[in-house]
């Protein structure tokens, strides 16, 4: 599916094909989630779909697809982990095992802007038996944000959307890395200022 065909389903089904094309993507679409966020947003900018539904369903769909593999995770462990390195996937396993290693809870942030480790974590974490509270602070804090940014991206800069993703999946994990450190100094800085007062 190329990104004509993206759009052109999004057109004919609206709202919900924003939705099911992100939730589903926890399955693996031929299509990267920037690409498809950012089609919301483009087909915004072009008055097809209303801004804020297109938005909040684009959201909906990310973060209740990852929550699905949070739960896989819970309840099937290692069956899941072994379809992943059967499916060519453990570069990817042990690239979100190394983030878990090296910035615990953060790397939920961190992994959301990493194309394939921001489907592979949800598993690992749900497996490590994570609450499901403190997964939903991290990753839904996340899910906004890489949401907001992508949709925004396409709906002001809508006809570069295969340049836009393209960059994204290469250099995604640069991006994770940075908001992963913005976020962690947000964190102190507001524990420091409530020590204070």
């Amino acid at each position: 599916m190329g990104l004509q065909d993206l759009l052109s389903t999004i057109e004919q089904y609206g709202y919900f094909a924003l939705f099911f094309s992100l939730w589903i993507g926890i399955v693996g679409m031929p299509l990267p989630d920037e690409m498809i966020v950012m089609s919301g947003g483009f087909l915004s900018s072009l008055g097809k779909m209303s801004v804020l539904k297109a938005f909040v369903l684009t959201y909906l769909g990310a973060v209740s697809g990852l929550s699905l593999g949070f739960i896989l995770g819970k309840v099937f462990g290692h069956k899941i982990l072994d379809k992943l390195v059967k499916k060519n996937k453990a570069k990817y396993l042990l690239q979100s095992k190394e983030l878990i290693d090296r910035y615990g809870h953060f790397a939920l942030v961190i992994s959301y802007f990493i194309p394939i480790v921001r489907h592979i974590l949800p598993y690992l974490v749900g497996m490590n038996n994570m609450s499901f509270k403190k997964y939903a602070l991290y990753y839904y804090t996340a899910g906004f944000v890489w949401t907001l940014l992508y949709f925004s991206l396409g709906l002001f800069f809508g006809e570069h959307i295969e340049s836009i993703s393209m960059f994204a999946t290469k250099y995604g994990i640069y991006f994770g890395v940075f908001v992963g450190i913005v976020g962690c100094f947000y964190y102190f800085y507001t524990r420091k200022l409530k020590s204070v007062s």
